[in-house]
């Protein structure tokens, strides 16, 4: 009878056990398609309803032109054609006559940053001339950063894996760097090398309350200018740790297709010296590709190409196309990133680094390229080898894995700035947690 009773028992708990819900796995298209549902999340008439701002007029004939161009952003999603979160304001970015149109309206204005910019570039030019070095013009920072998982988002009791961002320490235009606090008693700081500079904790989630992470740090970016001339470039050594990883092809932005070749000979055809090269390379992209707001880089199989064929890019696109070209034409270049910290301007933000023989390893803000305001030589290709103090550097390339390792994909696969967070139901997408990041500047301003 006992024996009997266990058996019952035993089959009762394998009858509950079948018919819990199980967990489906995890699949990267099911994800990708959520994320690109997130991306392209506008109707043609509400794109159309922002577009009639500035052109009442608009047709479907001027609608299908812009979709040609590349221009109008959009995809078809299951049938339905959906256009991209930012589609409207882009156009008037990407668009001459759109830009023009809109201007007319709407007056030209220097942005937030180029306003720092246009005062703080002067003043990294003179330093540089006036103290012999290249690092110059120290700025410190205390910033609090705060990421904040919505309510509910994760079941109660379960425990939300949260990864920050926090500046580099081996850098050396940043200096000083000093974690003062975090939210949670017990933290993990990346070690120096990895690529990803985070600081990671742990926290359960708790019944209708959000789920808060914080930090607060203090550190000093500097400015950074090289006064280059073709001259004081020497030939590569080619046999160099350098030159052969900063040459090579990346997974997967850094790829050497057959288009990025030929277009790499045509732009520096005639020119050997590496300086030139970069130069001729700059000035390309920065008159041909200007600034949209990107879709997530997670969605895009190639950024390079992705710019090539859109005709416009942000801050990190245009970058990874300049990395590329310059590899293809012998110059080691690598992506570097984090955040702009512009007083009343600061965002996320990437740019590059090149490695001129010689020389070393300077900066390269393609996305800045040649500032609006600039009125001579200097000012015209600063951010080819020069850099403000407004930064913040987190990470010294892309794509690389985080510390400890994330079990699910990342929300940003490429870039690592935001920051990420899973529990053990997946990734937490942005549009389940917020960001925000308070700063003080410490020096007079």
């Amino acid at each position: 009878m006992k024996n009997l009773l266990s058996i019952i028992a035993l089959l009762v708990v394998l009858a509950a056990c079948n018919n819990k819900p199980k967990q489906e796995s995890y699949n990267w298209n099911d994800d990708l398609k959520h994320r690109l549902l997130v991306d392209f999340n506008k109707s043609e008439a509400q794109v159309k309803e922002y577009i009639q701002r500035y052109i009442p007029e608009v047709t479907d004939q001027q609608m299908r032109q812009w979709e040609e161009s590349k221009a109008l952003e959009f995809m078809v999603i299951d049938g339905e054609k959906r256009y991209f979160r930012n589609a409207g304001p882009n156009l008037f970015r990407v668009d001459s006559t759109c830009y023009y149109i809109k201007a007319a309206k709407d007056g030209v204005q220097l942005s937030g940053s180029d306003v720092v910019n246009k005062e703080y570039l002067p003043k990294v030019m003179a330093a540089v001339k006036q103290e012999g070095k290249p690092i110059v013009v120290p700025q410190k920072m205390r910033v609090t950063y705060t990421l904040t998982v919505d309510t509910n988002a994760v079941p109660a009791g379960e425990v939300i894996r949260c990864w920050l961002p926090f500046p580099r320490n081996d850098q050396p235009r940043q200096q000083d760097v000093k974690l003062l606090s975090t939210s949670e008693a017990n933290y993990t700081m990346a070690p120096e090398e990895s690529i990803h500079s985070t600081l990671y904790m742990e926290k359960q989630a708790v019944q209708d309350e959000p789920t808060v992470f914080s930090e607060t740090f203090e550190y000093t970016s500097n400015g950074e200018w090289y006064q280059l001339t073709a001259e004081d470039v020497l030939p590569y050594d080619t046999a160099s740790a350098i030159y052969k990883e900063y040459t090579a092809e990346r997974d997967k932005h850094i790829v050497f297709t057959p288009q990025m070749k030929e277009l790499a000979a045509q732009l520096t055809e005639g020119e050997t010296n590496p300086y030139l090269k970069a130069k001729k390379i700059f000035r390309w992209v920065n008159d041909n590709f200007p600034w949209g707001s990107a879709r997530e880089y997670s969605t895009i199989e190639n950024i390079p190409e992705y710019v090539l064929e859109n005709g416009h890019g942000d801050c990190g696109q245009v970058s990874l196309l300049f990395i590329t070209l310059c590899r293809l034409n012998g110059i080691p270049a690598h992506f570097q990133s984090g955040f702009m910290m512009h007083p009343k301007a600061w965002n996320l933000h990437d740019w590059a680094q090149v490695y001129f023989e010689g020389i070393g390893w300077v900066p390269v803000d393609q996305s800045f390229g040649v500032p609006p305001f600039a009125e001579n030589g200097e000012d015209e290709y600063f951010y080819l080898g020069g850099i403000e103090p407004w930064r913040m550097i987190v990470n010294s390339d892309y794509g690389m894995p985080l510390v400890p390792e994330k079990i699910y994909p990342r929300s940003e696969t490429v870039d690592f700035q935001r920051g990420e967070v899973e529990w053990k139901g997946g990734n937490l997408y942005f549009p389940q947690w917020d960001y925000t990041m308070k700063i003080e500047y410490l020096n007079e301003i």
